[in-house]
């Protein structure tokens, strides 16, 4: 078991389900605000120095800066952001999707502390936080096409290669204030993916794949569930296994390329194979089977 799965292990039942709706909740309220009264953003961006003075609400009121001043784009980027959001955190997890966007949040505001520090402006909005969740996607869905002014097909790997090439010029560019936003807002999403060990490439025949298992199985239509039948572990005269599928029963000796992962949701230790690991019946603290 890796550092991040004995953390969570411990804190997973702490985690926010839907936690891109709050999010983008604020976002809209962001967004009213700013037509009703562009004067209330004064008591609202992340100033370290009013912070430390004791305006501490800033410290959460900066994300509510919608990602667009314009009504019809602002509505377009919600609903792409929640719905990229959403799929993060069900191919990851709700645990994993809490701690890359708390992170990311963190890492925000200490970016500005340290422009404060120097004697620098520090206007931080949530932009960055939200191209990292878009980089994301793309690196666990390279392939997915999205449709740019909704006719020019593109692949997500070919945009993320175009974005990180526009904030690599910025940086490049930019003056030491515009280094220090770029570099620390962006640094959340190489240490989650080194760190969780998260990083794994789906394909919309994975989605696929998942959501007609879900039906096969009865979830969420009322049907009883197919019982799975566990495959025999083929025992290993020289080496012991470490890992095994509380489902299939396949272990690393078994299948030396499937990852092993507890479930935060199971009562109990119970470990899966990434086969397993998002559409397994969890186990409830009777010994019963809860929802998936």
């Amino acid at each position: 078991m890796t550092f991040f799965d004995r953390l969570q292990k411990r804190f997973g039942r702490f985690a926010i389900p839907g936690l891109m709706r709050y999010f983008c909740i604020l976002y809209a309220a962001g967004f009213v605000i700013s037509i009703g009264n562009k004067a209330a953003f004064e008591l609202l961006y992340l100033d370290p120095h009013l912070i430390m003075r004791g305006q501490v609400w800033r410290l959460v009121t900066w994300l509510i800066y919608p990602p667009s001043s314009s009504m019809i784009w602002g509505i377009l980027m919600l609903f792409i952001y929640y719905s990229l959001g959403t799929t993060l955190e069900n191919v990851w997890g709700t645990f994993r999707f809490n701690v890359f966007m708390f992170s990311g949040v963190l890492l925000h505001i200490i970016a500005a502390f340290i422009l404060w520090g120097l004697g620098m402006p520090t206007y931080i909005t949530p932009e960055n936080l939200n191209l990292s969740i878009f980089l994301a996607f793309a690196l666990s869905f390279p392939e997915m096409t999205f449709y740019l002014y909704f006719v020019i097909p593109l692949k997500a790997k070919y945009l993320a290669i175009f974005y990180g090439v526009m904030e690599l010029y910025a940086f490049i560019t930019g003056g030491l204030a515009q280094k220090i936003t770029i570099a620390l807002c962006l640094l959340n999403l190489l240490l989650f993916f080194a760190w969780s060990g998260t990083l794994r490439r789906f394909s919309p025949q994975d989605m696929k794949r998942r959501a007609e298992y879900r039906r096969a199985s009865g979830s969420g239509n009322g049907q009883p569930e197919r019982k799975i039948v566990p495959v025999t572990r083929k025992e290993s005269p020289v080496r012991t296994a470490r890992h095994k599928c509380a489902v299939c029963g396949r272990t690393e000796l078994d299948a030396p390329d499937l990852e092993f992962r507890y479930c935060s949701k199971c009562a109990g230790d119970h470990e899966y194979c990434s086969e397993h690991l998002y559409t397994h019946t969890h186990v409830t603290e009777d010994g019963g089977e809860g929802s998936h």
